[in-house]
């Protein structure tokens, strides 16, 4: 491979780069090594670094990987959180901040973890080498991937049932059931009139008194009272998981590990219909959400910007998580698809292609739900967007559904290309983050076979999902959404950065990226990276756990048990970090205590590519951007001594 700037020199080629990158990543002079070390780590690193390269897969071709991240990042978080998010946070308001955290947050955090993840061709445990103290991050992320990952498939379930029952002649939702009160068909009434429904259903609205409870929609009563059965109390436990839900959750379990069970060879393949495909189907539903009577409303307060509420830090805090969950950064998933690409791969493209479309996507979801929200305040005599639905988890599966039973002509097929492009956007996400945790598994214990660990995990996963197919199951993915994942992934996410950017240093990275791309690092990410990205994550972070409140469901509080519960999840999230780093220090001692914790923070001899001959090729490359910058420094000081020197003599003169 020929690169700009690395010449072949005589001496060692392989020698360890930790000598040339501290724990600040200051660079000093390469370090010398016997002939006989030398070459016996030389052997026994071009032995290792070559069965890694056998045993590792690659993506077919760069549009399988591309495809694979628009297929993560491009996914449930901008059609079910987005919205939601948005909604809570009074639409235009969040906008704003979104906006700006993706482009000082989001966008430096994604394309790092690209190159961590192509640079070294390791999963988000193994690319530690780089500061080996901070091994903890990737344990603390693959846990919180996992909290992700089980309530992440409870929604693919629902997903499913939705499909199941669009086959129905009528939608289940669209009209109003006999036992319901208050409640408004989802479905146009002239239409309704025109089916065969019960004389309960027409007049159940019409004897509405409105003063004495607040007006529902059918989509919305037979979420709460049909499909999820919820409970709205659940200090007597959360009940058992229902038959239908259990079912769909094993068939969705199921799908995942035949699309995993290959690895990248299988998921590759797949990602083009998954990445694809709902786009298709979202743009049918924004054309019709458009022109339902009253969307208008939705829209503008949904673009329309509050910029009083740039001052809220809670918004920011809610704009940084949806980045995070939206992006899938700082779970995984993006280091692991990027660990399967060749090593010249030009990921600065791909990363620029996804983040931007993962924004317009949003903005696309958004604007189609908040079109249906202001239907929804029209059909409900509401004026005020926000008290139009209870907002969360379920919005989506009230909102959307709420939309196609009000399509013209056969909605039906509209609401099962829906849900089928709704669980397709699914799968796509969790199969990356199913895929991050199989592929620690397989880094960590490379004699065990990929499709057995797959399994074993899919199973684990249906196991861990059923206590959100509960009654109470909405209660608990509140609750593990808001403890395991948002708040482990946002504090292990400053430590990745920090670690990478402060430890290893900031011109080590840039330095390491110029020889994979050949291009040298831009003024922007550079401030990013060192300034504007981890101090607005650790402002943000701080002000959030020192104003944090409990948590809520459905405007009621949880149970302090379910609290203790929340904290204990958090807490063996984030100890991940201290806790690893204390057990590499304990099995690797260096001298005495103190010397081994620096050396914690230094490179390991494992750091770099993972192919011989661009390690070789890259220590080279280090060394001599160590020697150049060496001798800039020594010209500098000698060109200060002469201009002082100068400035005497005249002085005297």
């Amino acid at each position: 491979m020929e690169l700009k700037g690395v010449h072949q020199q005589n001496g060692n080629s392989n020698g360890n780069i930790g000598a040339a990158a501290g724990p600040e990543g200051e660079e000093s002079a390469p370090t010398t090594q016997t002939p006989t070390a030398t070459a016996t780590e030389t052997t026994t690193e071009k032995v290792d670094a070559e069965k890694q390269q056998a045993e590792r897969s690659n993506w077919g071709n760069g549009l399988e990987f591309l495809m694979s991240c628009i297929s993560v990042s491009v996914g449930l978080g901008n059609v079910w959180r987005f919205p939601f998010t948005a909604y809570e946070n009074g639409g235009g308001a969040f906008l704003i901040p979104y906006i700006i955290v993706l482009f000082l947050i989001g966008k430096p955090m994604y394309y790092l973890e690209m190159i961590m993840g192509q640079f070294t061709s390791q999963g988000t445990v193994k690319i530690w080498s780089v500061v080996p103290g901070f091994v903890g991050v990737g344990y603390g992320q693959a846990f919180a991937t996992i909290c992700i990952i089980t309530y992440y498939s409870s929604l693919l379930a629902l997903t499913l049932y939705y499909l199941f029952v669009s086959f129905q002649s009528v939608l289940p939702w669209s009209y109003c059931w006999d036992d319901w009160i208050n409640c408004v068909n989802s479905r146009p009434q002239e239409e309704t009139d025109s089916l065969l429904f019960s004389s309960s259903n027409i007049t159940a609205l019409a004897n509405t008194d409105t003063d004495t409870g607040k007006l529902q929609s059918s989509s919305e009563l037979y979420f709460l009272n049909v499909v999820i059965k919820e409970k709205l109390d659940i200090s007597d436990g959360i009940g058992d998981p229902d038959w239908k839900l259990t079912l769909a959750l094993f068939v969705s379990w199921v799908v995942i590990f035949l699309v995993i069970m290959r690895g990248v060879k299988s998921s590759g393949k797949a990602a083009y219909f998954l990445a694809l495909f709902p786009y298709v189907v979202l743009f049918i539903l924004l054309v019709r959400a458009v022109t339902l009577e009253g969307a208008r409303d939705g829209i503008i307060f949904f673009l329309e910007p509050q910029w009083g509420e740039l001052l809220n830090p809670t918004v920011w805090k809610n704009a940084v998580v949806q980045c995070f969950f939206s992006l899938a950064v700082g779970s995984g998933p993006i280091i692991m698809f990027a660990s399967y690409n060749r090593f010249d791969h030009g990921i600065y493209r791909d990363a620029m292609i996804v983040t931007t479309l993962d924004t317009l996507t949003s903005l696309l979801g958004g604007i189609t739900i908040f079109a249906i929200l202001g239907n929804l305040a029209h059909n409900l005599q509401i004026e005020n967007i926000r008290d139009v639905v209870r907002s969360g988890t379920g919005l989506a599966f009230i909102s959307y559904p709420d939309a196609i039973s009000k399509f013209q002509a056969v909605p039906q097929l509209f609401s099962v290309l829906f849900f089928f492009m709704l669980f397709v956007l699914g799968i796509g996400s969790i199969v990356a983050l199913q895929s991050t945790i199989v592929t620690i598994l397989c880094d960590q214990f490379k004699s065990w076979k990929y499709w057995k660990v797959a399994l074993a995990t899919s199973m684990c996963g249906f196991l861990m999902g059923l206590v959100y197919v509960t009654p109470g199951g909405q209660w608990i993915l509140t609750l593990v959404d808001f403890y395991g994942g948002t708040y482990v992934v946002f504090i292990l996410a400053i430590f990745e950065l920090a670690g990478i950017v402060w430890i290893y240093g900031l011109q080590n990275f840039c330095d390491d990226i110029e020889f994979m791309c050949n291009r040298r690092v831009s003024l922007y990410w550079r401030v990013c990276w060192s300034f504007f990205t981890p101090v607005m994550m650790i402002v943000i972070f701080i002000y959030s756990m020192v104003t944090i409140e409990p948590i809520t469901y459905s405007e009621q509080y949880f149970p302090e048990s379910a609290n203790v519960a929340g904290w204990l999840l958090f807490g063996i999230g984030a100890a991940q970090f201290p806790l690893w780093w204390m057990w590499h220090i304990s099995h690797h001692r260096e001298g005495s205590l103190g010397q081994s914790f620096v050396a914690s923070l230094r490179p390991s001899d494992k750091w770099g590519p993972a192919n011989p001959e661009t390690r070789r090729e890259w220590v080279i490359f280090k060394n001599d951007k160590a020697a150049q910058r060496a001798t800039k420094k020594q010209s500098s000081k000698l060109g200060a001594f002469w201009q002082k020197l100068g400035h005497f003599c005249g002085s005297n003169n």
